[in-house]
């Protein structure tokens, strides 16, 4: 894979671990990684500097993943994000995901093999997006 300028992920989780664990994964595999536990670090993060894509879980402590998805989306339309679930797929979520813009979505019971195919998909030239 050719190292063009790194691209920037925003890790958005309200478990410090799973931030970390992704956070060391996704640095390994070459991208620059930030993290957020909350809507608000979320924001806050986005404004300070731009980033290529937002990993965000979909069930955050007392706040909802999809509201902070159309937030994310209403204010900066061009970022990517791929929503994570531990709850499986849950058809509805992940219609309602979708609808509101997400470009993926990963089970967190999968390895993270499948979080980094996902975003590699959706880092894929928009011609390769019909194959998917």
């Amino acid at each position: 894979m050719n190292v063009m300028s790194q691209q920037k992920i925003l890790v958005v989780d309200d478990e410090a671990q799973i931030r970390e664990l992704l956070s060391v994964y996704l640095q390994r595999q070459g991208y620059a990684v930030v993290t957020a536990g909350t809507s608000q670090e979320t924001m806050r993060e986005l404004k300070q500097s731009p980033v290529d894509l937002v990993v965000l879980d979909i069930g955050l402590a007392n706040e909802d993943g999809l509201r902070l998805l159309s937030d994310i989306k209403s204010a900066y339309p061009n970022v990517r994000v791929v929503m994570l679930t531990g709850m499986g797929f849950v058809e509805d979520l992940l219609q309602e995901a979708q609808q509101k813009g997400a470009d993926g979505y990963v089970s967190k019971v999968l390895p993270l093999d499948e979080l980094l195919m996902a975003i590699q998909r959706v880092f894929k030239p928009s011609h390769a997006a019909s194959a998917v």
